[in-house]
């Protein structure tokens, strides 16, 4: 849980120091550049990545099936938004989010 924790705060607040846009997922604040460093260098989502993390650690340390039913839930949802993301992204950057994308996975490194 520590670890999800960690990874989702400290992967927000670099991309907001770095000028990825604001700190939630509206967009209320569009992003100045795409973010390619830090945990973004390893997986393009270590925010959403953090937050599942999270809640597997949850459902494990309260051997919960409400809360492994909720991990499974949010990623699904997470995998929605992601795509929707990844569209927005593909328009505000073009060649060099393909370019990212083409270098760096979606969730896990190395995996997918």
């Amino acid at each position: 849980m520590v670890a999800g924790y960690f990874l989702y705060k400290f992967s927000t607040a670099f991309r907001v120091k770095h000028g990825g846009g604001g700190p939630g997922e509206k967009w209320e604040k569009q992003p100045q550049k795409l973010i390619t460093g830090g945990p973004y260098g390893f997986t393009r989502n270590p925010v959403y990545l953090g937050h599942l993390i999270f809640l597997i650690g949850l459902a494990l340390t309260l051997q919960s099936l409400f809360a492994a039913i909720l991990a499974v839930v949010t990623a699904v949802a997470f995998q929605r938004r992601i795509l929707r993301d990844e569209n927005r992204l593909a328009g505000v950057f073009g060649q060099e989010y393909f370019e990212y994308k083409s270098r760096v996975k979606r969730w896990i490194p190395g995996v997918y």
